[in-house]
């Protein structure tokens, strides 16, 4: 049963269509590679789009009726949108799910020191990475730095044209002998990811010992206002500089970073924003976090979600503890997120039946976890055929495939933590090459089919 290539059913007008999404897309995730700067803009659209924000109804003590929209901001690393439905909400929501963090290099709480008249900031690996992927490639810091005084300084350094980038050295062949004998997982030590940074010491009398530190701390206390102390209380990551790309010479596929979950984030955003007048209430879920666990206040494990949802029914009128865990229970989520795409290049590790091809449309994955489907929500079959029912109403290419072969592969989404309140969940995302380094692709038809998938699933009944 194998799935055709979506691009051969697509006329010119098509491809036309595919192509002016996609650079919306490669735009969003140019310009939003943290969790914040995501956020950031998915609140931006949501209001262009006539979303509200919760917390100023709840202030005003408004109420929230069938055709209103609203949306809550998480700590500014998380959000969730809610388009009130027809139906009565104790009937269930239609919940599309991504997350916003990706894999990157955090700059830790004292990080600045100088060696040999080089200045490195230390830096700790956020999520899974092969750490030898991350050196010499040109860095940008993203992030924002909390003052003592209460403001917030918003950082970006590398994304012009005209800024410096920082980078992780690696050491030349010649002398990598010894380098060369350690296994994948050793070759660069989490430890050795320390960002290059300056070289300068431009002001020797000022701090004979660190003159060139001393140097970048001046830099930074006259552009930004920051201090070493400020170090102590700043959110920095250090992502891959430079914009999202065409990949192939047909230009078919994006090569960009961050696209493990940002591809099914900003499907996910463009379906709800798409979405009119639903049968159900539909929410769209953008969380932090997945990539370690889901843990924290802006993570899926935290009870915000839950919380936001209970608000709704507040406004409404109609909360209590009976209402909430109904309304849980009888919804019905796409947790978005990625799956590995075959690559014939490692093609060992995969199960070819059962694996995710670029250009075949949007992924399902029946169940995460790894080897003995430990981990798993494992969907029921009978969610698995409403949503098929509904993806082949609208004719959108879908596929369904695992993450590797059986004892080399799995993973984990936020699936799992939706699934406890004993609603239907099934993963549902786009296939992506190289997922997890520092630039990953995926293929256009993908990324519109996915959208297309996630707006007949918010217009689909159960």
């Amino acid at each position: 049963m194998e799935r055709e290539n979506a691009w051969k059913s697509c006329n010119k007008q098509t491809v036309k269509e595919i192509f002016g999404f996609c650079e919306g897309y490669k735009k969003f995730i140019s310009e939003c590679k943290t969790e914040r700067e995501c956020t950031r803009r998915s609140i931006q659209m949501a209001e262009e789009h006539g979303y509200r924000n919760l917390k100023e109804i709840i202030a005003a003590k408004e109420t929230i009726k069938s055709g209103d929209k609203v949306y809550a901001d998480n700590m500014g690393k998380a959000i969730v949108l809610f388009n009130i439905g027809k139906k009565p909400i104790e009937d269930g929501l239609k919940i599309l799910g991504a997350h916003i963090d990706s894999p990157r290099l955090d700059v830790k709480q004292n990080p600045l020191y100088e060696d040999s008249d080089l200045v490195l900031m230390d830096t700790h690996y956020y999520g899974g990475i092969k750490k030898y992927q991350w050196t010499t490639i040109p860095l940008a810091l993203h992030g924002v730095v909390a003052l003592t005084d209460g403001s917030v300084i918003d950082v970006e350094i590398g994304e012009k044209e005209k800024d410096p980038v920082v980078c992780v050295s690696d050491l030349l062949i010649h002398l990598a002998a010894e380098q060369m004998e350690k296994n994948g997982a050793k070759v660069v030590e989490g430890e050795a990811l320390d960002l290059v940074v300056g070289n300068m010491p431009f002001n020797p009398k000022k701090d004979e010992k660190n003159p060139a530190k001393a140097y970048i701390l001046d830099i930074l206390k006259k552009k930004y206002r920051i201090a070493e102390e400020d170090f102590m209380s700043a959110e920095l990551e250090a992502v891959p500089a430079g914009k999202a790309r065409d990949l192939g010479l047909d230009a078919s596929m994006v090569l960009g970073y961050g696209q493990d979950d940002r591809v099914c984030a900003y499907t996910s955003l463009m379906a709800m924003l798409e979405v009119e007048e639903p049968e159900y209430t539909s929410v769209c879920l953008l969380v932090d976090k997945e990539e370690i666990g889901s843990v924290g206040a802006t993570g899926m494990q935290s009870l915000f979600f839950e919380n936001m949802v209970a608000e709704i029914l507040d406004r409404m009128g109609c909360y209590s503890e009976l209402i909430l865990r109904r309304t849980l229970a009888n919804s019905e989520m796409l947790s978005s997120d990625v799956n590995a795409g075959f690559d014939p290049n490692y093609a060992y590790a995969f199960e070819k039946k059962n694996a995710s091809y670029l250009g075949r449309g949007v992924v399902f994955s029946k169940f995460t976890g790894s080897r003995g489907k430990s981990g798993s929500n494992d969907a029921n079959a009978e969610y698995i055929a409403r949503v098929r029912k509904a993806l082949e109403r609208e004719n959108v290419a879908y596929q369904m495939a695992e993450l590797g072969k059986v004892d080399i592969g799995g993973g984990g989404t936020i699936a799992y933590i939706l699934a406890k309140y004993g609603m239907d969940v099934i993963d549902c995302g786009v296939a992506v090459l190289s997922m997890h380094a520092p630039y990953e692709a995926t293929s256009k038809i993908d990324i519109y089919e996915a959208k297309r998938g996630y707006v007949a699933f918010l217009n689909a009944g159960k």
